[in-house]
């Protein structure tokens, strides 16, 4: 087991009530959460270190430019490729999640624990983020209208999640439907 597994096993079943911590605050609160918050974000900073190592090897190897970026957002970590190749992102992102897959891999096999680490290439997640919003806006306003269920077209977990928050938001209901690669997401009406 390497020493980041250790480290996040011990985080995750650390009780700050129950195994105090030096310094916490007798009730366990705030002080508590410090010690354990930063070994999570040790651990995600790693968790980025290793995939944008790993992700420039490969852009090494096929001999394309880019600049990686990594930061920690929402509890995961997060690596960007600056760049302008297209042939990154691929048809609807498909070489973009087989990179990330890749990614999150390399860091299973390095740390011995699954990576939840996202990966964008040119800006294409954030560009489909807002592109999903304004479809998930105009799914809501359509049920909103008619009352009837409207079924949105395949879409990856990334993308769903998207869809899903943004319902959520609104007060609708959602739910996921179908087999991978062709689930999708129904937005219903409040019952």
């Amino acid at each position: 087991m390497s020493d980041v597994e250790t480290e996040i096993d011990a985080v995750e079943s650390t009780d700050v009530v129950d195994n105090p911590v030096e310094g916490t605050a007798e009730d366990g609160s705030e002080a508590a959460e410090e010690p354990a918050r930063s070994k999570r974000e040790q651990a995600l900073v790693n968790e980025g270190e290793i995939a944008a190592d790993y992700l420039e090897e490969l852009l090494d190897i096929a001999d394309l430019d880019g600049d990686i970026d990594t930061f920690n957002e929402g509890g995961r970590a997060h690596v960007s490729i600056v760049t302008d190749a297209d042939v990154l992102v691929g048809r609807d992102g498909e070489v973009l999640e087989a990179l990330q897959e890749l990614a999150r891999l390399a860091v299973m096999t390095e740390t011995g624990h699954r990576s939840r680490l996202m990966l964008d290439v040119a800006g294409h997640r954030e560009r489909r983020r807002k592109e999903l919003e304004v479809l998930a806006k105009d799914a809501i306003a359509e049920v909103v209208e008619t009352g009837e269920a409207v079924r949105l077209a395949p879409m990856n977990p990334f993308e769903r999640k998207i869809v899903h928050d943004v319902v959520a938001a609104a007060g609708l209901f959602s739910e996921s439907e179908g087999e991978e690669p062709r689930r999708r997401v129904v937005v219903l009406a409040k019952s």
